[in-house]
């Protein structure tokens, strides 16, 4: 990593205690390596404070709510601190108009004026500021000194969903310095908004994945009491996925159970779905329980559709599924993959195809294929994926803003 001695502010959409995996949250962990990192976790809203005042999440934070304190949570990390901003203004259910832009200056101004008691407090005048995807506060640099704004693009935008998130992104990708996209169609978009963009795909835990190598690990009890073979799953049950390809691969396979597992977005999510016998919800998945999931499934599955969107994702769980050496299964939905990946998966144009590839899967698994996953995994660290962004910023820092 090219980038050491300097003081890094990340504004993360994922709080830095969540049951999840978060790649705001393992920017900063692998930044701060070589760095002084403060990361700024997504805010509680007022709706937040009164759904959670009386659990754990509540509790940890409620000393450093304050508009104007200073005070900093520790990590086990010494050169990572965490910041909690003050809580907001619930204002997301107001339409896109120039009272919503008004209320979200306010809650801006909130931020920043707890942000400002921590600069000074800490002596911090020289830093580099990052937005890892909290697109929903798009001018909170406005008034701050940062000698680098970065934007680390993650998803698309999509309407109806995000009504005001298109628009902020898009202010937000003009005013950075430097955009960083986890895929190509992300980076062929956002670089014409800013010719600053770059392109770096996501990665994985491998260290964390792996674990479902380890014969001394038992499968998740979900898992493990379901009828073998299984198909698996790890992730939201959302809109994104085929639904409609999906039933023709179930109905064709009733011999094998389908799990799902993770938090199901009920809206999106078909009734077939629900009702069909050797389809199974184990439920949201603790992050530390990721690798005792996975290595329940015989083979996993990228059921994501084919369209526009899908073409922009590149999902975390292609290389935790890799990293545990299982076979996956995919719909060809974002081409960069097949690039990434090198032959060691198999994607899909059609449910025929998809339920000939899950069966070929099944017959054909063996211990150097698994090794073959594992090491492709390898390939795709956040390691290196974050000393690639680290590069980048250095470049601009050495090469752009001071030649």
């Amino acid at each position: 990593m090219k980038l050491k001695g300097h003081q890094i502010i990340i504004f993360g959409l994922a709080r830095f205690d969540a049951h999840f995996e978060s790649v705001d949250y393992t920017t900063a962990r692998l930044l701060a390596r070589e760095n002084k990192v403060y990361y700024i976790e997504n805010p509680f809203m007022l709706r937040d404070f009164l759904r959670l005042r009386k659990t754990p999440e509540y509790q940890l934070r409620k000393e450093h709510f304050s508009l104007t304190g200073c005070s900093l949570i520790e990590t086990d990390i010494p050169n990572l601190k965490v910041i909690i901003p003050p809580i907001l203004l619930s204002v997301n259910f107001l339409p896109e108009n120039g009272l919503f832009r008004a209320a979200l200056k306010f809650n801006e101004y909130l931020i920043r004026t707890k942000l400002k008691s921590i600069l000074k407090a800490c002596k911090i005048r020289d830093y580099i500021f990052i937005n890892s995807f909290n697109f929903h506060y798009p001018t909170l640099t406005e008034g701050l000194t940062p000698k680098l704004k970065v934007y680390h693009c993650l998803d698309p935008m999509e309407l109806p969903f995000n009504r005001h998130g298109v628009v902020s992104e898009g202010i937000l990708v003009k005013q950075s310095d430097v955009v960083i996209c986890s895929s190509r169609q992300l980076y062929e978009a956002k670089k014409k908004q800013n010719p600053s963009s770059y392109f770096v795909a996501n990665a994985a835990d491998l260290g964390h994945s792996s674990k479902a190598l380890s014969p001394d690990l038992p499968v998740h009890p979900a898992i493990a009491v379901l009828k073998k073979p299984v198909i698996g799953y790890l992730g939201v049950i959302e809109r994104r996925m085929d639904y409609d390809l999906l039933q023709k691969v179930i109905l064709a396979n009733p011999d094998k159970s389908f799990a799902f597992a993770g938090p199901v977005s009920r809206e999106f999510v078909p009734d077939w779905f629900f009702a069909a016998e050797n389809v199974h919800f184990p439920g949201p998945i603790d992050y530390e329980d990721m690798p005792a999931v996975i290595k329940g499934f015989d083979v996993a599955l990228m059921p994501f559709k084919k369209d526009e969107l899908s073409g922009r994702i590149f999902p975390l769980k292609l290389f935790e599924y890799m990293g545990a050496g299982k076979p996956v299964v995919a719909i060809d939905f974002n081409p960069d993959l097949k690039e990434f990946t090198k032959g060691a998966v198999t994607f899909c144009e059609n449910a025929e195809r998809f339920s000939q590839a899950i069966n070929t899967a099944l017959q054909t698994d063996n211990a150097e294929q698994r090794k073959w996953r594992v090491t492709i995994a390898a390939e795709n660290t956040w390691e290196n994926r974050i000393d690639a962004i680290a590069d980048i910023i250095h470049y601009h820092l050495d090469e752009v803003i001071q030649p």
